[in-house]
């Protein structure tokens, strides 16, 4: 079932195509992957079947579907089947059992989660909490975009505080007094670039800045 791999891309199985399996799907097809895409509906399998690279109507559950559509060839593997959490789970249990290398699974609750860690399974996402609190922070203001690159560790857009213009990253020592680093630094709509010791802070401009989530929201609420 997987075709040989073009330079430059990865083949990814992902199994569930509703709105975040078809989302995500499209997204890595988009970036040049080539992508699986596996449900238990045939209507829906039909529907992307021309915006996906290859389709396949199959029952995850299955430990022969799985078989016979050659999951194993995949390093990569995403379960983002929504509210039938046994699924999810007996689907995950038997990517493990075949030895998929890197198993990422969708959880809609903390309790689905954690069997999903307890089962073994590389990465879990629980993708609305996750929205839920990036939103927030644009909701409230102290940031234009807010993203949880690992536990307690955060990477928030944000605008230069009027205390920081004029100053270079060096005279300001934002790590020391704040516990955070700037990434990148653009002004108005420019492009980003990275940021050095030289770099200047000028009115207007937009950071990027990276570091434990206490620190990054402390920071945000410089004015």
């Amino acid at each position: 079932m997987a075709r040989t791999k073009k330079a430059g891309t990865e083949q990814i199985a992902v199994i569930g195509l509703g709105r975040f399996g078809a989302a995500l799907s499209l997204e890595l097809v988009q970036t040049g992957h080539e992508v699986l895409g596996i449900d238990i509906d045939e209507q829906l399998v039909q529907s992307f079947s021309t915006q996906i690279t290859q389709t396949v109507q199959a029952d995850s559950t299955s430990p022969e579907a799985l078989t016979e559509i050659d999951i194993n060839n995949f390093e990569r593997v995403v379960v983002a089947i929504g509210s039938n959490v046994e699924a999810s789970i007996l689907t995950a249990s038997l990517l493990l059992e075949l030895g998929i290398k890197e198993i990422w699974a969708k959880a809609d609750t903390d309790a689905h989660g954690k069997i999903l860690k307890q089962l073994g399974v590389h990465h879990v996402v629980f993708p609305e909490s996750d929205m839920g609190r990036r939103v927030a922070h644009q909701v409230g203001g102290d940031s234009l975009d807010y993203v949880e690159i690992d536990k307690g560790f955060v990477m928030a857009k944000t605008g230069a505080a009027k205390s920081l213009i004029g100053k270079s990253l060096t005279e300001l020592a934002l790590r020391s007094k704040y516990g955070v680093l700037v990434v990148a630094t653009s002004h108005g709509d420019a492009v980003y670039t990275a940021a050095t010791p030289e770099t200047v802070i000028s009115d207007g401009d937009w950071m990027i800045i990276a570091g434990p989530k206490n620190a990054v929201d402390h920071f945000c609420e410089l004015r």
